[in-house]
């Protein structure tokens, strides 16, 4: 079976060797660079992976999104931004 993370797009993990990537342990650091830098495709294929509720909740430990990421993460998963971890670093 392949690894997930390389059914992504390789620019997404351009900077770290993908095959030390542990999808379980690494779950976040996943979900953050697909939020931030991935396709539609890739944000499906994550969603996909991990189910909508755990990518939201996991989304919503991330310290660090931009404005425009956390808008979106929040309408995706029907969540008030508020509940970001990262709502209280931006104010």
């Amino acid at each position: 079976m392949k690894h997930f993370v390389h059914k992504l797009s390789p620019r997404l993990f351009w900077d770290v060797n993908p095959n030390e990537i542990d999808e379980k342990a690494h779950c976040r650091f996943i979900i953050q660079r697909v939020l931030e830098r991935g396709s539609l495709d890739d944000i499906r294929a994550t969603i996909s992976h991990y189910t909508l509720p755990f990518f939201i909740s996991q989304a919503q430990q991330i310290r660090s999104l931009d404005p425009v990421t956390l808008a979106f993460a929040a309408c995706l998963g029907n969540v008030k931004e508020d509940t970001f971890r990262c709502y209280s670093s931006k104010r």
